[in-house]
């Protein structure tokens, strides 16, 4: 377990050792060490923090945006896909504690753990300092995704959304073209979507689900972007079939 005087560091906080611990403390590795307490608390406490955050600022800074709207870029922002994608941004797998089982299925890279311990995390920050520097700390984390309207304007279901945006534009029948890797027990999957015959998105992750919703994200930013430029250019809105840059 590397020190986590670095993690506050990324995190740019200060928690008490034990509250720090106690956020880290995943169910599995509790149930393995006699029961103690896990992280649940702290995540629910954290939850509410996080998106009375992303609430507050949304509302101020988009007064002319309409409830639903409002509701969906909030949805997309604390979502288990962001708040896990920030997560293993700042490698806050490494710092969890998790029991042998979820060590063996590469807990750590989870999707859902990772989301669920920002949230303690979260919830961690207030209790060791106060609701402002928990608000900062949000702020920090998901300021670019709120400034990313692209990626707000989609939603959370990704796969929904190229769905909507390719049959708007006539591109053709979607495919998701998927492959794993690994052994059983750290399985990752590596999905290219194809649109019309042409590859427009990557994605990964540890399950084909989450490595599908990825491509699918990645191909709709990619369309977003030719369809802004074609309208800047003062085209037609509908894509030629370009593929987009895919990402190693």
């Amino acid at each position: 377990m590397p020190s986590t005087e670095e993690l506050l560091k990324r995190l740019g906080v200060d928690i008490d050792a034990e509250t720090l611990r106690l956020a880290l403390t995943h169910r599995s590795y509790a149930y393995e060490n006699g029961g103690i307490p896990t992280n649940e608390r702290l995540e629910f406490l954290g939850d509410s923090i996080l998106g009375f955050s992303v609430t507050d600022a949304l509302y101020r800074d988009n007064p002319d945006l309409p409830e639903g709207e409002l509701a969906k870029r909030r949805s997309a922002v604390v979502s288990t896909r962001a708040l896990a994608a920030i997560g293993r941004e700042l490698g806050i797998g490494e710092y969890i504690y998790l029991g042998q089982g979820e060590k063996l299925t590469d807990g750590k890279n989870k999707a859902s753990i990772l989301a669920d311990t920002m949230e303690a995390l979260i919830g961690a920050t207030y209790l060791s300092n106060d609701i402002e520097t928990a608000r900062q700390l949000v702020m920090r984390m998901v300021g670019p995704l709120l400034r990313d309207a692209a990626a707000l304007g989609a939603g959370t279901d990704w796969k929904t959304s190229i769905q909507e945006l390719t049959a708007s534009r006539q591109l053709g029948a979607i495919f998701y073209a998927v492959e794993g890797s690994g052994p059983d027990h750290a399985r990752t999957f590596e999905a290219i979507l194809q649109i019309g015959g042409v590859a427009y998105g990557k994605g990964f992750g540890h399950s084909k689900k989450e490595a599908e919703q990825e491509a699918a994200a990645d191909a709709w930013r990619s369309l977003s972007q030719q369809g802004a430029a074609t309208r800047s250019s003062g085209g037609h809105s509908r894509s030629t079939g370009t593929p987009g840059t895919l990402s190693n």
